[in-house]
C-alpha cells in the first residue's frame, strides 16, 4: 500500500497515468499534507489529473484550496470545472459564490448542475435571483438540481418561481419544486400543493405533494 509520500511523489511521474492515479488516491486519503501538492497539480498538462486534484482537494475539504479551485473554473475542460465547482461546493466557502453564479451560463450542462448543486450546498441567499432564472433553463437536470438548491437555501423570495415550477414538463423537475416548497415552509405553497396532490399525471409528484402538505399542516 503506498504511503502519502509516496502517491505525493507520483504526482510529479512522468507517466500521465501514475499522476492520474495519484491526483485521485490523495483525496482518498483525506490527508491535509496533500493539499498543496494538488493545488500544484491544478496546473497538469492533462486534464484528468486537474480534474481528479479538484474532486480531491473537495474531498480534503481544506480552505486554502478556494481560491486555486476558483482559478480552475476557468479551465479549458469542461471535466475540470464541473470538479471544481463540485469541490468548492463541498468546502463551503461563500467568497466562491459569485464565481459559481458566472459559471450557471457555461455551455456544460454538467458545469451548470454542479455549480447549481455547489451554491445549494454553500446556502448563500444571494444566489437566489440565479438559481430561480435556472429554473428555466433548457436542461430538465439543471432545472431539477435549481429547485433543489432553492430548497436548501430555504429563502421565501424564491416562492413564486417554484410554484410555476409545478408546471414543468418533466416529473422530477415538478417533484424536487414541491420539496423545496415544503423545506421553504411558506404557507402561500399549500393551494398549489393541494392542486399537484390531485391532478399530477405522476405518483411520484402526487406522493410528494401529499407528504409536503402533511408536513405544512394543510394535509
Amino acid at each position: 500500500m503506498p504511503t502519502i509520500y509516496d502517491l505525493i511523489r507520483a504526482l510529479k511521474s512522468d507517466v500521465v497515468r501514475d499522476r492520474q492515479a495519484a491526483a485521485y488516491t490523495l483525496g482518498r486519503t483525506g490527508d491535509p499534507k496533500a493539499v498543496d501538492h494538488l493545488i500544484n497539480a491544478l496546473n497538469d498538462d492533462d486534464w484528468r489529473v486537474r480534474e481528479r486534484a479538484s474532486w480531491s482537494l473537495g474531498s480534503i475539504g481544506d480552505a486554502s484550496a478556494v481560491d486555486p479551485l476558483i482559478n480552475a473554473l476557468n479551465d479549458d475542460d469542461s471535466w475540470v470545472r464541473s470538479r471544481a465547482a463540485y469541490a468548492l461546493g463541498r468546502i463551503g466557502e461563500t467568497k466562491a459564490v459569485d464565481p459559481l453564479i458566472v459559471l450557471l451560463k457555461d455551455e456544460g450542462i454538467g458545469v451548470r448542475w454542479r455549480a447549481i448543486e455547489a451554491l445549494g450546498r454553500i446556502g448563500e441567499p444571494k444566489a437566489v435571483d440565479s438559481l430561480v432564472e435556472a429554473l428555466n433553463d433548457m436542461v430538465w437536470s439543471v432545472r431539477s438540481r435549481a429547485a433543489w438548491s432553492l430548497g436548501r437555501i430555504g429563502d421565501t423570495r424564491a416562492i413564486e418561481a417554484l410554484i410555476e415550477a409545478l408546471k414543468d414538463d418533466h416529473k422530477y423537475v415538478r417533484r424536487n419544486a414541491v420539496l423545496a416548497l415544503c423545506r421553504i415552509g411558506d404557507s402561500r405553497a399549500v393551494d398549489a400543493l393541494t392542486r399537484i396532490e390531485t391532478s399530477d399525471k405522476e405518483s411520484i409528484v402526487r406522493e410528494a405533494a401529499a407528504n409536503a402538505l402533511e408536513k405544512l399542516g394543510a394535509g
